[in-house]
């Protein structure tokens, strides 16, 4: 195991290098690398989103016949995440960037493309001015003048926020609360104005209308006075129909009185004694003088009972 740790091999004397025989790969093979999305791209087959930092196991190989400056160009493979379209994008070492070639589209470049214009109008503008003094000095001037111009709207910024420094927000926020609630106490003034005037309207309809019940009221009170007396029907009912339904009455009663026989036992004789049932008023035995038979039935007896009461009265 102590082997591996060695980092000065061995050797031998007669070791010539020119003799160990060099493997022929092809110029254009390819590696695979692990790798991020150097720019947010959308795949053209699915429009699959595909943000910058996205790791992928892509394909690596170096571009033939391009070069800048001596520096080679590798061109890079990577499957798109939805439908694995096969994506290809290569190094631009000039802008010291990435550019996209195959199977996607860029987004946001629109800044890219300003900054390339910026690049290219500076660029013409050295030109120019290279080989044309007069462009020179007319550019000096512009700038010049472009310059003054920015440093008054400066100017202008500051002097406003200096008049803005003096404002008392406080004060303000002051007066803004008491608008507020004058406004306030003024709608609930008139919610109370509009309440009182539709109670005084509901007042006076109400008032309308009682004194045309008050008018319409006086034929209908002899009738409500007659309603409300129950004893004037039963004066005038004549005393006979008032006995004759009073018979009929105690007729109808006559068959619910059920009568008790018992025995008992004096002096060796027996007899029968005829007891009424329980819940008979003991008014009646008091006002009944009339002896009662054993023999005799109670329809009798009832009848002898309304006689007795109609004389005692």
């Amino acid at each position: 195991m102590s082997e591996r740790k060695v980092l000065n091999k061995y050797y031998p004397p007669d070791f010539d290098p020119s003799k160990i025989p060099k493997l022929k790969l092809p110029k254009d093979r390819q590696y695979v690398v692990r790798l991020m999305a150097p720019f947010n791209m959308r795949c053209k087959t699915c429009g699959e989103y595909i943000y910058r930092g996205k790791k992928f196991n892509a394909r690596k190989e170096t571009v033939q016949n391009e070069a800048y400056l001596g520096l080679p160009i590798f061109r890079f493979y990577i499957k798109c995440t939805r439908c694995l379209a096969e994506i290809t994008f290569k190094t631009d070492p000039e802008n010291t960037d990435y550019t996209m070639e195959h199977g996607a589209t860029r987004n946001f470049q629109a800044e890219k493309l300003l900054e390339e214009e910026e690049r290219r109008v500076q660029k013409e503008r050295e030109d120019e001015e290279l080989n044309n003094p007069m462009k020179v000095l007319e550019n000096r001037t512009k700038d010049a003048k472009l310059e003054m111009e920015v440093l008054e709207n400066l100017q202008e910024l500051k002097d406003l926020n200096q008049r803005q420094a003096h404002v008392d927000f406080e004060a303000m926020l002051l007066q803004h609360r008491l608008s507020q609630e004058q406004q306030r106490q003024h709608q609930q003034e008139e919610d109370e104005r509009e309440t009182a005037a539709l109670l005084e309207e509901a007042r006076h309809c109400r008032l309308l209308e009682d004194s045309d019940s008050e008018d319409e009221a006086p034929p209908s009170r002899p009738l409500a006075a007659a309603r409300l007396n129950p004893k004037a029907i039963l004066d005038k009912v004549p005393k006979a129909k008032r006995k004759a339904e009073g018979l009929g009455s105690r007729a109808q009663l006559a068959s619910m009185v059920v009568l008790k026989k018992v025995k008992m036992e004096a002096n060796g004789d027996s007899e029968q004694v005829q007891v009424p049932a329980v819940g008979a008023p003991e008014s009646r035995k008091a006002s009944d003088p009339t002896p009662q038979t054993p023999g005799a039935s109670s329809l009798s007896q009832l009848g002898a009972y309304g006689d007795s009461e109609d004389s005692d009265s």
